[in-house]
């Protein structure tokens, strides 16, 4: 109970409370891109992104539990239409990749992919959906990202 209490408090406060929320938030969009497209998501993707937050913060379990919850957050503004739409959210990508080119570096797209396996195999409209996000990740990454 404490636990669930803490985290209500940290989200609610993640500007004030939260080291680098900034970042946490720009890894929650990414996620978000990949999940909210058809307004919900389904226990496999919920299982990935436990996973990939966990991957991103190996050491910070609470961490990596403020990056899932994010990526609700956002997901449900998308699905209740409350103040953030799906196209909002690929400009607001693109705006932050371009502000924060350090941001680049945070777009896994390894990780990020594992989240296609979640895709049913006759469901070939959300694959390339998806296919088409990684694409602009990969785009943002390439473009944005230190150039070596």
């Amino acid at each position: 109970m404490l636990k669930e209490l803490k985290r209500f408090f940290k989200q609610s406060f993640r500007e004030l409370l939260v080291y680098h929320h900034r970042s946490l938030e720009y890894r929650a969009m990414l996620l978000t891109l990949m999940v909210s497209h058809d307004g919900e998501i389904d226990a496999c993707e919920k299982e990935k992104l436990k996973t990939i937050a966990r991957a991103a913060y190996p050491d910070d379990e609470e961490r990596a539990a403020l990056l899932v919850d994010t990526v609700f957050e956002f997901h449900k503004k998308i699905v209740d239409d409350n103040g953030l739409n799906f196209e909002n959210l690929v400009l607001l990508v693109q705006k932050e990749t371009k502000e924060h080119r350090r941001y680049a570096e945070k777009i896994d797209l390894e990780q990020i992919a594992t989240l296609l396996e979640c895709v049913e195999d006759d469901n070939e409209e959300k694959r390339l959906f998806e296919a088409r996000i990684l694409e602009f990740l990969r785009y943002l990454k390439e473009e944005y990202g230190e150039k070596r």
